[in-house]
């Protein structure tokens, strides 16, 4: 099963981190991870013009570290008393760049960070460095809902077919794992999910495509119980790799659903009321800096719970070191 080794917590002072804290200390807790918590302070642009009696930017600049390292510790000192070592580190630059070098330099195999809070409504709000952290960061990327569960209740992982792409086996069974691995942690009930079409289903419902309706019900079944076949393989190949008992103690539930899966999982996260989705948000590997797709975009700004974005294996981040 899937342990973290190596915890990377990004707090925001404007942002109620306090679920994503409770998560992190958790998952380092149960898993003997080390944990790094994390401020990041926008640089000061050296150019500024100030008044003659303001500080330099530069001075400016030590202000507003030492004002967020006075927050910080007092952070540090409130989750204390779980017993979990922390070391603490303050950035200062282009936050998703800074984020992503102390993944590259540190070997960070988690990020948690919680997402902003669009005024009450509970709808989730992605901002742009949370975006940047999914497209662009080699490792998984826990954005949570400030008003997550502190125990997920129902976990969505969203598989997907791709007979082109031989990579998206792996992020599939990477999908399952990190999906079986947190159930077990919170008893939660896992829902694995695949969304599928028939390709050019809509041009051959055409007249002009000389295709009968009849011909074409038998290629929709055709490919559903293809899918279906799929999904139970996948399922039952991961499991013969893992713990037996673990598996059988998650007993995924699974949901295959025709349909675009912009449109699919959303509706059926909100339908469970799913607490967190796990996904993957690239497409191809290692192509330097691929961006998610549009699909993976779509869920995102629609879903209201957290998510856990996975990369495929050999992704290459476009930020250096």
């Amino acid at each position: 099963m899937k342990r973290f080794r190596n915890i990377l917590l990004i707090v925001d002072q404007g942002t109620d981190y306090s679920v994503a804290l409770k998560r992190a200390v958790a998952l380092a807790k149960n898993n003997q991870a080390l944990l790094t918590v994390c401020a990041v302070i926008d640089a000061v642009p050296r150019d500024l013009q100030m008044a003659i009696t303001a500080p330099t930017p530069l001075e400016l600049q030590k202000i507003a570290i030492s004002e967020k390292r006075t927050w910080f510790d007092e952070v540090v000192r409130s989750s204390a008393v779980a017993g979990v070592p922390l070391e603490t580190t303050i950035l200062v630059g282009k936050p998703f760049i800074e984020i992503i070098q102390q993944v590259l330099g540190n070997g960070h195999d988690l990020i948690i960070r919680c997402a902003e809070d669009s005024g009450g409504s509970g709808r989730m709000l992605f901002g742009s460095t949370d975006m940047h952290l999914m497209r662009k960061c080699p490792c998984p990327v826990w954005i949570t809902k400030p008003t997550e569960h502190h125990q997920n209740r129902r976990i969505l992982a969203a598989v997907d077919l791709d007979p082109k792409e031989a990579v998206k086996d792996v992020l599939n069974r990477q999908i399952l794992e990190m999906s079986t691995s947190l159930a077990i942690a919170d008893c939660s009930e896992v829902h694995i999910m695949h969304a599928w079409e028939l390709y050019g289903e809509d041009i051959l419902k055409s007249p002009r495509s000389g295709v009968l309706n009849a011909e074409l019900n038998l290629m929709l079944e055709k490919e559903a119980v293809e899918r279906a076949f799929w999904l139970e393989n996948l399922v039952n190949h991961y499991g013969a790799k893992v713990d037996k008992d673990a598996i059988d103690y998650v007993s995924p539930q699974l949901h295959l659903i025709k349909g675009t899966a912009k449109a699919v999982i959303p509706n059926k996260a909100r339908e469970l009321d799913i607490d967190l989705i796990v996904m993957g948000t690239v497409a191809r590997s290692g192509i330097s800096g691929f961006f998610m797709g549009n699909t993976a975009e779509s869920i995102l700004h629609q879903i209201d719970c957290s998510v856990l974005a996975i990369k495929p294996p050999g992704f290459v981040s476009p930020v250096s070191p």
